[in-house]
């Protein structure tokens, strides 16, 4: 074992350990230690992915592990007590140090990132995009929506409308994730970083709309989150492919279906409440 491996899963031991912990605290704490956790992500990565010297490295490579840490705390509020807490801080874990070990590929490859990694950036971009809008909400009171009219305070879920400032939170966070997983993104297809900030600051403000106007309609637990994971995925696919591509009728009929799709599950929803 070499001793990135051994820094890696270190860090990976350290992001875990904080994340176990923080289920027993409560309140606007929960928001001062998930900042000190991704400020500790970034600042360990940086040292891993540097080799002791990380004013070399670009910060976008932490973004991936750092979201994927803070956003673990949120969803940890969700899982209930017992054995679950256990297998979710394992998946957790793992979570982490496969975005630790990918970044750290991309950084060892002596040329542009290949197809196969950008899918696998992709990939974890939406994943960690999931887990920290199902996060966000966990930790903002009322967030997630119970379904039935009950309402876990300590969760953060409810079935009333949001409070205005309560839904600022929500939608700023959630473009601050969306801004940040699509300047990652964009890093990797823009010619200069003063692009890939102009296509994050899209990001940011499709999934800003989106998850004000989505929890709006109140969809229930974890829908809501997962349409907003959908919006973001779709923004990328517009953003991310070459204008020829964007003319070719599949990919229009494919992106169309998808955004159908995610019409027709807020219409089901809304109609069913």
């Amino acid at each position: 074992m070499d001793a990135r491996t051994t820094e890696r899963r270190e860090l990976v031991l350290m992001a875990s350990t904080v994340i176990a912990l923080s289920r027993l605290l409560e309140g606007p704490v929960e928001w001062l230690v998930a900042a000190l956790l991704a400020a500790s992500v970034v600042t360990g990565s940086l040292w891993l992915f540097g080799e002791g010297h990380p004013r070399g490295i670009g910060v976008e490579s932490t973004i991936l592990p750092a979201l994927a840490a803070v956003a673990s705390i949120g969803v940890l509020r969700i899982v209930p007590d017992g054995l679950p807490i256990l297998v979710a801080v394992a998946l957790v874990a793992l979570l982490l140090d496969r975005t630790l070990a990918l970044e750290l590929h991309l950084l060892r490859r002596s040329g542009p990132a290949s197809a196969d990694d950008r899918t696998s950036i992709l990939a974890l971009a939406v994943l960690v995009s999931f887990l920290a809008f199902i996060g966000a909400a966990a930790l903002v009171q009322g967030g997630l929506v119970e379904p039935g009219g009950g309402v876990d305070p300590g969760a953060g879920r409810g079935t009333s409308p949001l409070s205005e400032s309560a839904l600022i939170v929500l939608a700023v966070t959630d473009a601050l994730v969306g801004g940040l997983l699509g300047f990652r993104l964009s890093v990797l297809r823009e010619r200069t970083r003063r692009g890939a900030l102009w296509s994050a600051g899209t990001y940011a403000a499709v999934v800003a709309i989106a998850a004000g106007a989505i929890r709006a309609v109140a969809l229930p637990r974890l829908l809501g989150p997962a349409i907003v994971t959908l919006v973001f995925f779709l923004w990328d696919a517009i953003r991310g492919s070459p204008p020829d591509q964007r003319r070719d009728p599949r990919w229009i009929w494919q992106t169309a279906l998808l955004g159908i799709l995610g019409i027709a599950v807020i219409a089901w929803n809304v109609a069913l409440r």
